[in-house]
């Protein structure tokens, strides 16, 4: 059965997106630690990040570190964190979320409740900032 990814890629789940390109997948954490919390996923469907094969697991960061860059232009931080967990979800997948201290990225703290347009607004400022993705 495919991952709530999965279908979120496939478009059978809503989701504020923020960049994709062939392999990758962006989107705002529906329940964040910080306003601008994003998941980055691959589209290839694979439990454990460290299963993915050398290539993948090489577009995902890379991926990862252009939406990183774009969070830092569109949310006041002073960094944007990278977490890999897996626990959450059976879908390999990377948390970037944006920091002003070490606390900020605290998964036991409460998550934000935000509104639809909130979300709306963050995601465009985020996309707004990706570049084309070129490897």
């Amino acid at each position: 059965m495919a991952s709530i990814f999965t279908k979120i890629i496939n478009g059978e789940i809503p989701s504020y997106k923020v960049a994709e390109n062939e392999s990758c997948f962006a989107f705002l954490d529906i329940a964040p630690l910080k306003k601008g919390h994003v998941l980055v996923i691959p589209k290839k469907e694979v439990d454990d990040i460290f299963d993915l094969d050398d290539e993948s697991f090489k577009q995902l960061h890379l991926f990862s570190k252009q939406v990183a860059k774009a969070i830092k232009k569109a949310v006041p931080c002073v960094r944007v964190t990278s977490h890999v967990i897996g626990l959450e979800v059976s879908h390999a997948h990377i948390h970037l979320i944006p920091i002003h201290t070490i606390n900020d990225c605290n998964f036991a703290n409460a998550k934000l409740q935000m509104s639809k347009d909130e979300f709306l607004t963050i995601a465009s400022a985020i996309a707004n900032f990706i570049n084309p993705i070129v490897y």
